[in-house]
């Protein structure tokens, strides 16, 4: 009987340790990619050209509900340019970050923000929720997909 006692306990402490070891890799993932989403829309707000090319992936898929698909990252680049530079930026709506892991890619973030238009500086804004799919490469993380809703 003590025996058995000994195993269930072993068992119980191990999940306990690999259930707290798990909870420590996804805060640290969580952590991750918030840091990856603040640099980027800082960049996207400052109109960090370079930075934002970056940190997109080559075979980006850009999805938006009111402009569609987007496959291309240099269209994209040349619309972001062309058309939010100077004229809109992104508020991330605080604590609504969820991120889930891909094993053996990346990770999944969804959240809402919302952004302003700089010329219409009293206009409500409304959060909209967005999904990007973050791909951890052996020296950094790209964006590989984003679903941007409204």
């Amino acid at each position: 009987m003590k025996s058995a006692t000994l195993f269930i306990s072993i068992v119980f402490v191990s999940s306990f340790f690999e259930m707290a070891a798990q909870v420590t890799s996804e805060d640290q993932l969580k952590e991750t990619i918030i840091k990856l989403d603040t640099e980027y829309f800082e960049a996207y707000n400052t109109c960090d050209m370079e930075k934002q090319a970056d940190m997109y992936a080559e075979d980006l898929e850009f999805y938006h509900d009111k402009g569609g698909l987007s496959t291309s990252k240099q269209d994209l680049l040349e619309s972001l340019e062309k058309n939010i530079c100077g004229k809109v930026t992104r508020e991330l709506v605080e604590g609504s970050i969820e991120v889930y892991p891909i094993n053996g890619f990346g990770a999944v973030e969804i959240g809402l923000h919302k952004f302003h238009n700089n010329q219409e500086p009293n206009a409500i804004s409304k959060p909209g929720k967005f999904i990007m799919i973050w791909q951890k490469t052996e020296s950094n993380w790209k964006i590989t997909r984003v679903i941007s809703l409204h």
